[in-house]
């Protein structure tokens, strides 16, 4: 799948504000992409499909859950994790995207994981920081992925779960483990 194919399939799938953050994210995608020496095509391939999913109701992605035999777990937590893991199953099967760190920025761009690829991260903190998003922290993040990509997606985390807590939300446990294998990295 090209990359113009991507943007027309999402353009199609996707509701206008959905699709119009979807290229905010891969915009920003691009740009961080070029200053941390990342393929731009496969940036952008991911960036444009991250949300494929985001769009579909709860009964199809849950339907889509079992029928790609997904982790069962995810369904414990809130349905906002979902898009992901669906997104990126869509994007091997009927996409035939077999490039496996395209696919784990789908999978992974809500919740993150230990050991990101630079790609899932690239793709992780533009979801966060791209232009239309405007909420406490994210200057920050804004600021930081300037000078360093890890130290930027680290404060991605700490404010999301901090924003989770606050909300009394269940965290899924991928985002504590790239929590706490971030900051293992940076304690020294």
């Amino acid at each position: 799948m090209n990359l113009n194919e991507a943007q027309n399939v999402v353009k199609q799938r996707l509701t206008k504000s959905r699709y119009e953050h979807t290229l905010r994210v891969a915009k920003t995608a691009e740009q961080l992409a070029r200053k941390y020496n990342e393929s731009i095509e496969r940036t952008k391939l991911a960036a444009l499909l991250h949300d494929y999913a985001k769009c579909d109701q709860e009964e199809e992605l849950k339907r889509q859950i079992i029928q790609y035999n997904l982790p069962r777990e995810l369904l414990n937590y809130n349905k906002e994790l979902w898009h992901g893991p669906v997104g990126a199953k869509v994007a091997k099967e009927k996409f035939e995207i077999l490039d496996e760190d395209v696919l784990h920025a789908i999978y992974y761009h809500t919740t993150a994981r230990a050991n990101m690829t630079k790609l899932e991260m690239i793709i992780f903190v533009a979801d966060y920081i791209e232009p239309g998003r405007n909420f406490p922290g994210v200057e920050e993040v804004r600021n930081l992925v300037k000078v360093d990509l890890e130290k930027a997606a680290l404060k991605v985390l700490g404010n999301t779960i901090m924003h989770l807590v606050r909300k009394g939300i269940t965290i899924f446990p991928d985002t504590f483990y790239a929590y706490n294998q971030l900051t293992k990295k940076w304690e020294g």
